[in-house]
């Protein structure tokens, strides 16, 4: 049975090689039309969905919770990180971006700031302890005089009149020398600034602190869901211009010395398709070049070349319409069979024309050698197309989407591939007619290594089997990067940005998210997570309600304090002003007798996550987030 199936195949191929050199233009007749109708149809038809989610088959259980946790609690496919020389230039940088971002709903439907803006500016001392608003109040209280005098005139000049004020203090021996030393340099070094004619920024946090604030304190996020064209090979393209067009007119460079900074799922993936929009042309003309040195060195005639290229052609595109019309559009994945095809499928026309080259030195006649060839590397070419086939069919069970598509097409690419070989070539070689070969084919320098191998064939199979053992245990010390990220160019803005924010423990990204119907069961979850040795922090939205127990610091007390934010201006100015910002901000953060700063933690409770995202304060649905410590390795 298994040689009359061999024979059949074997005399079928012969039968249609013989027909197409009789036949030969009505082949290329329909081949050119072939290539006509499916070149139009995939032009007409062409697309690339570049939704990454769509490479996953949402019918995944981790996949339909994620698309769960979307749903409500919609992501922020771009962080617009914003930072400044100042605490205060940041936070009024990242207030004036959300807010002119917001006025365009068309483009970005949903912008939020996870850590600064009006909800913190209302309830960051409600998010404080008792004792640490207790410390505000007095801080306050004390330094009353001072900051009056700078709300009468928050300008340089004011600024100075502190200064003198605070050096009568120290003669008249109330206030130390070496207090001064912190406010007095800060000065010299915007003074300076202010003489050399560069732009000048004070902040009076860091002046009340009394050290230098860390990175984390310079920047803030606005967490932006951006309208996404799909059908784009840059998804995000345009609310990228856009994020970047509102900073500029907002001119938040050289007013506040603001840097922005975009990244995210979005920008990280737009700036990997402009790579391939940027090297597409190049990369083709590469592999059109390569592929010609193959022929060339393969068949060393150029109407060989020219009958195995048309073939390549046709097979590519007729495969390009056929993927379209099963699978609608190309995906990030699926679009790699372009290359597969030309890697994979040029093999076969190869194959064929080497040994019609052999062929014909030994028999001469065009006809016969065609016949010879057909006989003789027919079957060995259908079993190699049928194996690679196979192979790429392989992927079809997959629940990888992108992969599974792309093995459907390339599997029928290689069929394609194989009948073109067998009716093209032929039929192109009878018509050019190429001459014959007075030589015997192949590459006599390398004949006495083929003798070699023959003599000690024994050898060269245990030599190989051995070195194969020998590295087998370096197979132990095998490693698999996880990370998609690191498949990114490391030099990349986007690539960089979320580096830098992955090297803080507040913005490391490191986090797992759980759904729970209610806020208690978040809670209860959280308890459970929280006596985890592996989990370092715990959050649910109990964390962003205030807890009032105990009592807080006498209502008088504070408003007395708090009273003199509404006399004070906002900042701006010509460049030899110091410019002024959030006075809410510095209130907040007066230091308390000891010349401690108050915890930022009132301001940094919504961290960033990646994906990043921002907690919806929002019912029946609440999120639980949960971070593994750093110690524990990302792969």
């Amino acid at each position: 049975m298994r040689s009359f199936w061999s024979m059949t195949m074997n005399t079928a191929i012969i039968a249609v090689v013989d027909f197409c050199s009789r036949r030969r233009w009505m082949v290329i007749v329909g081949g050119l039309l072939l290539l006509l109708g499916t070149a139009s149809y995939t032009i007409a038809r062409f697309s690339i969905d570049t939704d990454i989610e769509g490479l996953i088959s949402k019918k995944l259980p981790w996949h339909e919770r994620q698309v769960q946790l979307t749903h409500a609690f919609p992501q922020r496919a771009i962080l617009a990180v914003v930072s400044a020389p100042t605490p205060e230039n940041a936070e009024m940088a990242t207030n004036e971006l959300s807010e002119a971002l917001a006025k365009n709903p068309n483009l970005f439907p949903r912008v939020a700031q996870p850590d600064s803006g009006k909800f913190f500016e209302r309830n960051g001392l409600l998010l404080g302890s008792t004792s640490e608003v207790q410390k505000t109040a007095e801080g306050l209280t004390r330094a009353r005089p001072f900051i009056a005098e700078l709300a009468a005139d928050p300008s340089l000049q004011g600024v100075m009149k502190v200064l003198v004020s605070a050096t009568e203090g120290v003669q008249a021996g109330e206030i130390k020398l070496e207090q001064m030393a912190w406010p007095l340099s800060l000065a010299k070094q915007t003074l300076s600034d202010v003489l050399s004619g560069k732009p000048a920024f004070f902040s009076w946090q860091e002046l009340l602190q009394g050290h230098a604030l860390p990175a984390s304190q310079l920047r803030h996020f606005v967490e932006i869901a951006p309208k996404l064209n799909f059908s784009a090979l840059q998804p995000g393209h345009a609310a990228e211009q856009g994020i970047n067009k509102a900073a500029a007119d907002l001119n938040l460079n050289s007013r506040l010395g603001a840097n922005l900074s975009l990244t995210g799922q979005v920008p990280m993936n737009d700036e990997q398709f402009s790579v391939i929009r940027s090297s597409a042309l190049r990369d083709t003309l590469t592999a059109t070049l390569g592929v010609l040195i193959v022929l060339w060195l393969a068949l060393r005639s150029w109407k060989l070349i020219i009958s195995v290229f048309c073939s390549l052609v046709v097979g590519l595109a007729a495969t390009a319409a056929l993927g379209l019309l099963m699978v609608g559009s190309f995906n990030l994945i699926s679009i790699a069979f372009f290359v597969l095809f030309v890697g994979l499928g040029v093999d076969f026309g190869i194959q064929f024309s080497v040994r019609y080259r052999t062929e014909r030195h030994e028999l001469g006649d065009l006809r016969q050698a065609l016949r010879s060839a057909a006989k003789k590397s027919g079957k060995p070419l259908a079993l190699a197309a049928a194996a690679t086939s196979v192979g790429f069919f392989a992927f079809l069970p997959t629940s990888y989407r992108g992969l599974s598509e792309l093995g459907l097409i390339a599997g029928c690419g290689m069929l394609i591939a194989f009948a073109c070989s067998i009716t093209l070539v032929p039929a192109m070689l009878t018509v050019l007619n190429p001459p014959g070969e007075p030589a015997p084919i192949g590459f006599g320098s390398l004949g006495p290594l083929d003798r070699f191998l023959q003599r000690h064939r024994i050898a060269v199979i245990v030599g190989t089997f051995g070195v194969v053992l020998a590295g087998s245990p370096l197979l132990l010390h095998l490693q698999f990067d996880f990370d998609p990220v690191d498949l990114q160019r490391a030099d990349s803005p986007a690539v960089a940005t979320y580096r830098q924010l992955q090297s803080d423990p507040q913005t490391t990204g490191q986090d797992a998210e759980v759904m729970a119907p209610s806020l208690e069961q978040a809670d209860a979850i959280a308890t459970r997570l929280a006596a985890v040795p592996e989990v370092s922090r715990v959050l649910t939205l109990t964390n962003f309600i205030p807890s009032i127990s105990g009592g807080k610091s006498p209502p008088c007390t504070l408003h007395r304090s708090l009273s003199v934010r509404r006399s004070i201006r906002p900042g701006g100015g010509p460049r030899r002003t110091i410019r002024n910002s959030s006075w809410r901000s510095v209130a907040q953060r007066t230091l308390s007798p000891e010349r401690q700063p108050v915890p930022m933690a009132a301001r940094r409770t919504t961290h960033v996550r990646w994906p990043l995202s921002s907690i919806a304060l929002r019912m029946p649905h609440l999120i639980l987030g949960a971070r593994p410590r750093r110690q524990l390795s990302r792969h």
